[in-house]
């Protein structure tokens, strides 16, 4: 399978790239870095990004920023920045992609823990990785052609909490994490939210 993906220079995004490259072509893409490049809180960065790769067979993002900050110190456009990017952003890819999938391809999209179990000053991002989770589960039911939509909801990552020196023992290596998508994109399953924790390689 030809697999575009994006925030394939990322810490789970290097994983997946790393993983799916020893059994598919995969194209990475990335912000600032790699080969291509796109800016997910833009729609003509989205679809600038799809004319240039062509059709593929999956399309998985890793990628999408939301602001962490007390509920207290949100403010409006805080909030505009998790909605526009890690929410609309990964949304916009499936509406934007469908065209550029062949037949019986897939979406595989990122939430989070944080979706199911919030913790202070998570509000703006749990809500975006719920407000994922819904997206995925009702645009299953309307996917042309047999393509198939899934979402992965990473716990913390092993390498993301030794970077901020955090306790590394309530994560999941990047690699583990990265089998989810595996799953995901050679599976046959569609509208479903992925633990990673569930998933064994």
């Amino acid at each position: 399978m030809r697999v575009i993906v994006i925030g394939g220079t990322g810490t789970i995004g290097s994983a997946v790239v790393k993983l799916l490259s020893t059994r598919h072509e995969v194209v990475a893409v990335g912000h600032k870095r790699g080969a291509f490049h796109v800016d997910l809180a833009s729609p003509d960065s989205i679809t600038s990004l799809f004319k240039a790769v062509g059709t593929c067979d999956a399309v998985v993002s890793a990628a999408g920023i939301a602001k962490f900050s007390s509920l207290d110190d949100l403010t409006y456009d805080d909030y505009l920045i998790g909605l526009k990017n890690k929410l609309m952003g990964q949304a916009n890819l499936v509406r934007i992609g469908r065209p550029f999938v062949t037949n019986h391809g897939s979406f595989t999209l990122t939430s989070g823990v944080l979706s199911q179990n919030p913790i202070k000053g998570s509000a703006s991002i749990s809500m975006v990785n719920a407000g994922l989770e819904g997206f995925v589960r009702a645009a299953a039911i309307d996917m042309p052609r047999g393509i198939r939509v899934n979402v992965v909801s990473p716990p913390w990552v092993t390498e993301t909490l030794l970077a901020r020196g955090m306790d590394p023992s309530i994560g999941i290596p990047a690699d583990r994490v990265a089998q989810a998508y595996l799953a995901s994109v050679e599976g046959t399953m569609t509208g479903q939210t992925l633990d990673p924790g569930q998933i064994t390689a």
